[in-house]
């Protein structure tokens, strides 16, 4: 049974390689005139207006704000991009 059932897939991997070889180019350039006009309609809103034909289109706000009780921490320190320079630290090695 196991011999079967793998002469039969590999008659239909022959018949795809063969298929594939000859119309590939085909087959390629079908799916994409079809893939082009359905993803601008896709991005349109089609999909979502058939999806939701006849029910209320559902509101999501965009960001979820969550306040909190009481006066906002006050910053603990000011953050300075170019710090005033200052010597190296003294790392304890002799110079020669």
């Amino acid at each position: 049974m196991q011999t079967k059932a793998f002469e039969l897939e590999q008659s239909v991997f022959d018949l795809l390689n063969r298929v594939i070889s000859d119309y590939g180019l085909y087959i390629f350039m079908g799916l994409a005139l079809f893939l082009i006009p359905f993803a601008i309609w896709a991005l349109s809103g089609g999909l979502r207006r058939k999806l939701l034909k006849g029910k209320s289109m559902p509101h999501v706000p965009p960001v979820i704000v969550i306040r909190l009780p009481g006066a906002p921490p006050l910053p603990s320190e000011t953050f300075d991009p170019l710090p005033p320079l200052r010597d190296p630290p003294d790392c304890g090695h002799d110079e020669y």
